[in-house]
């Protein structure tokens, strides 16, 4: 039930637009994993999907599918099943009728159907639902009705597009748990569409993340967020950090000092911005010092935010910086040539008594920065 997909410059514009929706888009899935299609409005991401599903023709390049070249298919011989932002579901119907209807269609004798059915019914946890109408069903429910009935299609890729995104947060979790436990069961590949940056890190194995019809990076999620390519990939998965510098010499310099690069990580000499996720970042008392693999960043709390459990903190550099390592002559040249940062930005618990203009040292990971070209 599952099958190995690549995009292969896939090319789709619109009759009358003057830029493609999609320009150029490879990538490929794994059999069995899932690959969420992530960007903002206008990125494409839905017309790669319907470009997938045979919805949309693309203007070139390739669909493949274990291989084979389906772009000039019909959508009913790709061997895909698809679910919507709205679950489309029979209210004529009962819900096993709704989820026994491909098979029905394609000629199988309605009580085989039907008990083919049912196990996708016990698969997404509706078991004893069967005879009830679809009118009767919550929205969370339909939204399982509606992937028992894909699921049930027996599809070599399963396509969702958005199916999650209007239900409230409590139901949305429940469909991340539902989804994990039946890749587990029955390891369909799955491409999802999503603009949420926090689901597709729930559900993903590895992200597409699309930019006015452009592939930005194609990539694991953990890689996403703590190795960007680009200031787009950065700004898009919810950074806040960048301090621009110069890479002189395997580092990394400017207003917090000189950042050497992690172990086995090259960084590419000249003008460049440094990224760290405010996540990773650490505040602890005034004059703390760097442990190892840390640098150290005197800062004054310029700005807090409640962020529920959370409060974010805005902290303006007081200073250059001390760090683990001396800055050499040169990196302290390239220092004064560099932009200095507007703040550093750190999340620490809503409990933590830090207030606006009190002074603290902010510790940085090493491991956990890196530099994209400004």
């Amino acid at each position: 039930m599952s099958a190995s997909l690549a995009l292969d410059a896939l090319t789709k514009t619109f009759d009358g637009a003057d830029h493609a929706a999609v320009d150029a888009v490879s990538f490929s899935v794994a059999p069995g994993e899932c690959l969420a299609i992530l960007g903002p409005s206008g990125s494409g991401k839905s017309t790669v999907l319907r470009s997938i599903a045979g919805l949309d023709v693309p203007s070139s390049g390739r669909i493949l599918v274990d291989g084979a070249d389906v772009a000039g298919l019909a959508p009913e011989r790709r061997g895909m099943a698809m679910v919507f932002q709205r679950p489309l579901l029979f209210p004529h119907l009962s819900v096993l009728d709704n989820v026994a209807f491909a098979a029905t269609v394609a000629g199988q004798p309605r009580r085989e159907a039907r008990a083919d059915a049912t196990q996708f019914l016990e698969l997404v946890q509706l078991a004893g639902f069967g005879s009830r109408p679809v009118t009767a069903l919550s929205g969370g429910q339909e939204q399982r009705v509606a992937l028992a009935r894909a699921l049930a299609a027996r599809p070599r890729v399963l396509l969702l597009d958005e199916p999650f995104s209007a239900l409230d947060p409590e139901l949305r979790s429940d469909m991340h748990a539902l989804l994990a436990a039946i890749r587990a069961q029955v390891a369909p590949t799955v491409v999802m569409v999503t603009h949420d940056r926090d689901e597709a890190a729930i559900v993903a194995d590895r992200v597409a993340l699309l930019k006015r019809g452009r592939l930005l990076q194609h990539d694991a999620v953990e890689r996403l967020y703590t190795r960007p390519v680009s200031l787009d990939v950065s700004r898009l998965m919810g950074g806040r950090i960048e301090l621009a510098g110069v890479v002189r010499d395997g580092a990394h310099v400017s207003a917090i000092g000189r950042v050497a690069a992690p172990e086995g990580e090259t960084w590419a000499e000249g003008s460049g911005v440094l990224v760290v996720r405010q996540e990773a970042i650490q505040v602890a008392a005034a004059g703390a010092s760097a442990p190892e693999g840390f640098v150290a960043v005197d800062v004054v709390v310029a700005d807090r935010r409640a962020r529920g459990p959370r409060a974010e903190l805005a902290l303006a550099i007081s200073g250059a910086g001390s760090v683990v390592e001396a800055a050499t002559d040169q990196a302290t040249d390239a220092l004064a040539d560099a932009s200095p940062a507007a703040e550093l930005v750190a999340e620490v618990p809503a409990s933590r008594p830090l207030a606006i203009g009190e002074r603290a040292t902010a510790l940085i990971p090493r491991s956990a920065c890196t530099v994209v070209a400004g």
